[in-house]
């Protein structure tokens, strides 16, 4: 039986190039203009998901004890069919909290925009934000 060299190592997910002995693009001594030595036996490549940037952790808000006379703002980044979700969420507050006020609320910039008003209107007169992002 005749096995594809070529056929495997693309099935294993190694280049084909491998059965040619050629350099790989990160060998130092072929940027410099001198010819890698094929018998050498090594191969040297580089890692393709490089290093990511630490990541700075930010705690959640604080949770607030009771929602009784308080004000929930419900806010929307404009995606489709947020505003009838946010609705319902209000229609529910009405019938099952009826002491908290509900204010809805568009944020201005879409998905990835910042709202400063906003969010200076939320901490003025809100205890608590929902926010209904879109996918």
């Amino acid at each position: 039986m005749k096995i594809n060299r070529r056929k495997l190592l693309s099935l294993m997910g190694i280049s084909p190039v491998v059965l040619a002995g050629v350099p790989t693009f990160a060998d130092p001594a072929k940027k410099r203009g001198a010819r890698a030595s094929v018998d050498s036996g090594k191969i040297e490549v580089l890692n393709p998901r490089g290093f990511p940037p630490a990541i700075q952790l930010i705690p959640m808000a604080p949770r607030v004890a009771s929602l009784d006379g308080k004000t929930v703002y419900l806010v929307s980044d404009g995606f489709e069919g947020a505003d009838r979700f946010l609705n319902q969420i209000a229609v529910w507050f009405s019938k099952n909290m009826p002491s908290v006020k509900t204010i809805y609320r568009l944020k201005a910039g879409g998905l990835a925009g910042d709202d400063p008003k906003l969010w200076a209107e939320i901490k003025a007169n809100g205890a608590a934000m929902i926010m209904a992002y879109g996918h």
